[in-house]
């Protein structure tokens, strides 16, 4: 970012010194890159297209549990972004990497409407949750790797399991959006 330089005072020797830039460096600690691209992709203007509260607010409750071939539902997937995200939250606290507790693809069960709309409002507080573990993690473990004592993992550092997350819910989003057209059209 550049401003116009300040004038050491005295006349100005050219009408256009007073527009020499000067640099200004602001420095983003991690947490604020982080949050800032799962916010964009939440809820704000991410380049791709639309974020993924605005996909979920053109679903319905009956499209959510129709399913298409052997794909999942949007249902089923809600609930497995939902376990995903607990689990992020849960590695950030340093818990050793696992499969979510709720599991990988938690069953929906028959369709419930009161279900759909909580799992909605659960994907939206999970992820108000996982912004302030975000904010509060220290910036120095960013680069460290997570804990994960599993056999024949890659190892992944705390910066890395948040962009790669970010990833897996822009996937599941674009999931959900082409699943929604295909139903409703």
């Amino acid at each position: 970012m550049l401003r116009p330089s300040k004038h050491a005072g005295g006349p100005l020797r050219s009408p256009f010194e007073c527009l020499r830039l000067t640099p200004i460096f602001i420095i983003m600690e991690t947490n604020e890159k982080l949050i800032n691209e799962l916010e964009k992709v939440l809820s704000g203007q991410p380049w791709y297209g639309s974020p993924v509260y605005k996909i979920l607010d053109q679903v319905t409750f009956d499209s959510a549990y129709e399913r298409q071939g052997h794909a999942h539902t949007i249902a089923e997937i809600i609930l497995h972004m939902v376990s995903w995200t607990e689990e992020v939250i849960d590695r950030l606290n340093e818990k050793p990497a696992s499969l979510p507790v709720s599991g990988n693809w938690p069953h929906p069960g028959d369709p419930d409407e009161q279900k759909w709309k909580m799992w909605i409002e659960d994907l939206k507080l999970v992820n108000v949750n996982l912004v302030k573990t975000i904010r509060d993690f220290s910036e120095d473990k960013w680069n460290q790797p997570i804990i994960d004592e599993r056999p024949g993992e890659p190892v992944t550092t705390y910066k890395e399991l948040v962009y790669g997350f970010i990833q897996h819910q822009v996937y599941h989003a674009g999931q959900i959006a082409l699943l929604n057209r295909i139903i409703i059209g």
